[in-house]
């Protein structure tokens, strides 16, 4: 796992060593990605600059630094990520000719694309990666990025130069890097609680999205084009569906993740895992443990507040699949000293809370071990979230009534408290009660009148009207309001997780798990999200995704053969802290500054008068509008971080 970063300059006019100085104060700012060593590559000739920071994963000598150059002399590689068949791949090129210095994927994938190009190169490769391939016989660099979104990399064209790099603070560190905010992601910012897309924060950063790759000459538009799409992936599931038994696709899908899991165990540093108790989690740990002589290391944290702690469970799981757990109980007041390192590390506003305990974990775990498998992904694939089991048991009979009723339904939700409601649900079972029950209620009675994708929409949205609160921002309106969805993916459910895995899982999920643990320099491994995974799931029935009001049916199964049912049968508890509790206590003074009128006006960027009225509402515990207030209080607190403040005129 590593950092790149690097430029293309438009005119030639600086010499080797200045090239090389500037790239690696681009990458330098990526030092906690790449602790272990650093290097530049630069031609002065045609103003290339490629650079990197390793954090040593496989091969560990000097024949894996990078950026590495081809043996032909032709191509420059610098890589983040890892691949996992890189084994496989090299006798057939050892087969063409090729002789290996190291035992390295980065001079596999290196030696691949001088052998049999970049596109055929990239679609052999399992695993995750983000590189820059610079070609010096045609002068032309290539981007690219991995099929899900695990890695990420940011590109910027100027009038002066490209520039790319795996975090926005690599490209900030060049001096011809935009700097002005992007006011429509802003919009979009508060909708989702991350940015979305091809956006960055900055006006004229992009970033590469998954599954695509960029080619661009000196002075030249860069030319982008797909090499793996998701659309191809449903399309030919609808075309050749999983027909087999049940206990047919339990054995298919135990071999696959058996396979995809012990692949993601190669490393030549010390390897673990997160554990949270969950279905996704324990089915990596236990096929981990299943794969080694030794007691697989793993990884949980705990919470005292109730309704936030999953350890138990974790520990549970741990003691049963005979586990080197480790666990640490965090005070409210540890969480509370991560925030103000979230902006740094997320370059950008995020502010999915569980960004908090996910750092916690990441840096308990980098004590003990050098990567982390995770259990990212089980959701989207298998149906694991509660919209889609609720769309399929009461979809039907929710869009099938009048309008008139469901306003109804929806003013009756609405004339309790989202508190009141919490505490009536404690007539309901401990062991079949909803997390934040009142706060689901008011999201269905936000959904009750609208149509299904409405539904969806409404469920995924945090600020409602983002543009009525953006100074001079317009949300942009990109995939979820994309029409020709519905063509693609006609079946409601398969669309929301379509959807889930294009969106919420790239731009959410996967940023938060690579920025928390890149920033103590730990490599989380995904091996749910191995593309042959995710082919295998698309081509399931439903009903082996969701059956009896349950998600994840077919994932549970392969669990039940190493873990009793009933140590993992309990409501989906979010990975995620008590901020509404927070705000109103440790956390207020803190939230009053950078919510106070004059903090708003300072920025720039959003009207203060909505702003207050959630806020007042929240102190009083009328409403908990926490993850409102979060999205605010992260972009302020990145503002803060990064920039000066912006002057009204321009906008008044």
């Amino acid at each position: 796992m590593c950092g790149i970063a690097g430029f293309l300059e438009n005119a030639a006019d600086r010499s080797d060593e200045g090239l090389s100085r500037l790239a690696m104060a681009m990458a330098n700012a990526l030092l906690h990605r790449g602790p272990d060593s650093g290097d530049a590559w630069a031609e002065a000739s045609t103003g290339i600059a490629l650079s990197h920071r390793r954090l040593a994963i496989v091969d560990l000598s000097s024949a894996g630094a990078q950026p590495m150059v081809s043996a032909c002399g032709r191509y420059v590689l610098a890589y983040n990520g890892e691949v996992y068949n890189h084994n496989d791949i090299r006798p057939e090129l050892e087969e063409n000719g090729i002789k290996f210095r190291g035992h390295s994927d980065t001079e596999v994938i290196l030696e691949g694309c001088a052998r049999w190009g970049i596109k055929a190169t990239v679609r052999k490769l399992i695993g995750m990666f983000a590189f820059a391939l610079w070609d010096r016989h045609e002068r032309r660099l290539t981007l690219v990025r991995d099929r899900l979104g695990i890695k990420p990399l940011y590109w910027a064209q100027t009038s002066k130069s490209f520039l790319f790099g795996s975090e926005l603070k690599a490209l900030r560190s060049h001096p011809d890097c935009p700097g002005e905010i992007n006011r429509n992601s802003v919009a979009g910012f508060l909708r989702h609680n991350y940015i979305g897309g091809a956006n960055s924060i900055y006006q004229g950063v992009n970033k590469l999205e998954p599954g695509w790759m960029l080619s661009v000459r000196a002075g030249e538009e860069p030319v982008l084009e797909r090499y793996w799409s998701l659309d191809d992936v449903v399309a030919e599931a609808q075309a050749k569906p999983f027909t087999g038994s049940d206990t047919e696709a339990v054995d298919a899908l135990h071999d696959l993740l058996m396979d995809a899991t012990g692949r993601r165990m190669m490393a030549d540093v010390p390897l673990g895992a997160f554990l949270s108790g969950g279905i996704d989690s324990s089915t990596v740990v236990a096929l981990m443990q299943a794969q080694s002589e030794r007691a697989v290391k793993t990884f949980s944290i705990g919470f005292n507040e109730e309704g936030y702690n999953e350890a138990r469970h974790a520990a549970e799981v741990a003691r049963h699949l005979k586990t080197d757990h480790t666990e640490l109980y965090v005070s409210p007041s540890e969480a509370r000293d991560v925030i103000p390192q979230l902006p740094f590390y997320f370059d950008e506003p995020f502010s999915d809370s569980s960004q908090i305990p996910t750092y916690l974990v990441s840096k308990m775990t980098r004590g003990h071990v050098t990567v982390a498998l995770s259990g990212d992904g089980g959701d989207e694939l298998f149906g694991g979230y509660t919209r889609y089991f609720t769309a399929e048991k009461y979809g039907r009979s929710l869009f099938g009534q009048p309008q008139a009723l469901r306003n109804l339904e929806a003013y009756a939700i609405r004339s309790l408290s989202p508190s009141t409601w919490d505490s009536l649900s404690n007539i309901i079972p401990a062991s079949r009660r909803p997390s934040l029950f009142g706060d689901k209620l008011y999201k269905l009675a936000n959904l009750l009148n609208g149509e299904r994708d409405d539904f969806y929409r409404g469920l995924i949205s945090h600020w409602h009207n983002p543009d009525d609160l953006v100074i001079g921002g317009v949300e942009p309106r990109g995939l979820v309001w994309d029409e020709a969805v519905k063509q693609r993916v006609p079946d409601f459910i398969d669309r929301m997780q379509y959807l889930d895995t294009m969106t919420y899982l790239p731009d959410d999920i996967l940023t938060k798990v690579d920025r928390a643990s890149m920033a103590v320099s730990l490599e989380a491994r995904v091996p749910l999200l191995d593309h042959r995974v995710v082919d295998f799931a698309w081509r399931l029935p439903r009903h082996m995704k969701i059956r009896n009001g349950q998600g994840k049916w077919l994932l549970r199964q392969v669990l039940y053969k190493y873990v009793p049912k009933e140590m993992v049968e309990r409501p989906k508890m979010g990975f995620g802290v008590p901020i509404d509790a927070w705000l109103r206590g440790p956390l207020r003074e803190w939230a009053e500054e950078l919510l106070s009128p004059a903090a708003l006006q300072s920025t720039g960027l959003l009207e203060s008068a909505p702003v207050q009225k959630k806020w007042q509402e929240h102190l009083s515990g009328r409403r908990n509008w926490q993850y409102l207030l979060w999205d605010v209080l992260m972009l302020q607190a990145w503002h803060h971080e990064h920039c000066k403040p912006v002057a009204m005129q321009k906008y008044a």
